[in-house]
């Protein structure tokens, strides 16, 4: 099969390149290689023929790139939350409009299988129950509990704190920043072209990636890279609220092969198909503990708790791998601590 894998310069398609070429597949590569996300207009980690540097936006770049592909893996994107309010037309222009245009070009070139690369920040705070109430949408959490040290969202019929539970696909979307405003318009974009076209999109819902070549010192870093970047500097990791964050951290590697298990399925059944998976580790861990498993692999100082915190960041947001399993045979192969560990000499 012939893939065009946009954002093939970045984290996550880089590797899928490489994992795709690995398993007998080949791929060609779309990149912008935008300076957020590549500073200082850096090349990618690999020497490639196949990558076109090209605005994904661009309608004649686009067909240039998907002429005789098979599928595309759509991985481009502006990431993060975002740092103010003057990043929505940037966020908005790269991750909603190039994904239509995307779009547009499979339609002109009968390209009818997509695999996206789609975020779990589209759930929101996440699952929850109350131990009085059973399954509930939390509060909003708001600046002043956080200034208290009152972290934990709250029921919104007895304001009780709440317990934390798996997300499943089914659990309704309800973005809280631009950048899951965006990751869920991409899910939408895709669904209505499958529905008009008779082609099929799997969206690979991303918990929190790590791993080789992880992305370091630009605004739209993540919590690893960010920790990873501090104890380079000699500077223990700075923790925000009390470290208690669950989060599921799951490896790059696993992420590209479930991006090749989902096109493989597609390849084998190109049917009509709009289908979300989870794609996570099932074994959700703490921030702080993040924070130490690196300070400890680096022999660097040990994380301080700082409180305080973002009212919009959910609290805890784990996911139910459960769909991926049955639909993929997928399961998350690289464990925390063997993850950690290449993080930290990478």
């Amino acid at each position: 099969m012939r893939v065009l894998v946009t954002g093939a310069a970045g984290f996550i398609g880089s590797t899928i390149m490489d994992r795709l070429r690995a398993t007998g597949h080949a791929a060609v590569g779309l990149d912008l290689l935008l300076p957020k996300a590549h500073p200082a207009a850096a090349p990618p980690p690999w020497a490639d023929p196949e990558l076109i540097i090209g605005d994904l936006r661009d309608p004649e770049v686009v067909d240039r790139a998907l002429a005789g592909v098979d599928a595309v893996c759509h991985q481009a994107a502006m990431v993060g939350v975002g740092v103010t309010v003057a990043d929505l037309p940037d966020y908005t222009a790269h991750n909603l409009l190039g994904t239509a245009t995307l779009l547009a070009g499979m339609a002109r070139a009968g390209v009818r299988r997509l695999v996206l690369a789609s975020s779990m920040v589209i759930y929101g705070p996440g699952g929850y129950r109350c131990p009085a109430d059973g399954a509930v949408r939390p509060l909003d959490r708001r600046p002043e509990d956080l200034a208290a040290g009152r972290y934990e969202p709250r029921c919104p019929h007895c304001s009780g704190d709440l317990v934390d539970t798996p997300v499943g696909e089914d659990a309704p979307a309800d973005p809280q920043n631009t950048y899951a405003v965006t990751k869920h318009g991409q899910e939408l974009l895709a669904a209505s072209w499958a529905r008009e076209t008779g082609a099929a999109v799997t969206a690979l819902r991303y918990h929190n990636v790590y791993g080789p070549r992880l992305p370091r010192d630009t605004p739209y870093a993540g919590v690893a890279a960010i920790f990873r970047s501090a104890l380079a500097a000699g500077s223990p990791p700075r923790v925000y609220e009390d470290g208690r964050q669950r989060r599921d951290f799951v490896h790059v590697h696993d992420v590209a092969r479930a991006n090749q298990l989902a096109l493989e399925r597609l390849d084998a059944d190109p049917g009509h198909e709009i289908l979300p998976l989870n794609i996570a580790s099932g074994e959700p861990h703490t921030v702080a503990e993040l924070a130490e498993v690196l300070s400890a692999t680096l022999a660097g100082p040990p994380p301080i708790i700082v409180g305080g915190g973002r009212a919009t960041d959910a609290r805890h947001i784990v996911a139910s791998p459960t769909r991926a399993r049955t639909v993929l045979g997928f399961t998350a192969r690289i464990r925390f601590a063997e993850g950690i560990a290449g993080l930290a000499t990478d």
